[in-house]
């Protein structure tokens, strides 16, 4: 059963707030201007002792300019995959108001070649964004030595 409330209760029970707060200053974040700077960046994150043993995924949210507005780790899974769900992912981004965003994640193995899984999963956030005009600029595959980048070898 509903108990009827007048607008007075109804207005003081529902409330939303927007608010974005950022210890950073705009001035002092990196600006990505290719993918190696990326693979820099997501490399200063990754915790050097298990980069070779589990699978992780991270997501870098831009600004318009490029400029990093947050590393986030989306998820840790075992030797040879993790999840990344795509609904978090931007759930993250349009909390934060990002733009731009770089996907990226670990192959323990050092094989830096994308799965299929790699390409479709790619594909389907790419796709995601566009209701959202949040555009997904690159995603990268990195191991300690190197990295893959859908963009720069034309997938993306």
């Amino acid at each position: 059963m509903c108990t009827r409330l007048d607008s007075t209760e109804w207005n003081k029970i529902q409330e939303v707030e927007l608010v974005y707060k950022s210890k950073v200053k705009p001035s002092q974040r990196p600006k990505v201007n290719s993918s190696k700077e990326a693979y820099d960046l997501f490399l200063q994150t990754w915790n050097e002792n298990t980069l070779e043993i589990v699978e992780e995924f991270k997501v870098m949210y831009l600004n318009r300019g490029n400029k990093v507005l947050n590393i986030y780790p989306l998820s840790v899974g075992g030797i040879t995959s993790t999840v990344a769900d795509p609904r978090i992912i931007y759930a993250v981004a349009l909390k934060i108001l990002a733009v731009n965003l770089i996907l990226c994640h670990n192959h323990p193995s050092g094989n830096l070649q994308p799965s299929k899984a790699d390409e479709e999963l790619t594909s389907k956030v790419k796709e995601a964004g566009k209701y959202h005009d949040i555009k997904v600029i690159d995603s990268l595959i990195v191991t300690r030595e190197s990295y893959f980048s859908f963009t720069d070898e034309g997938i993306l």
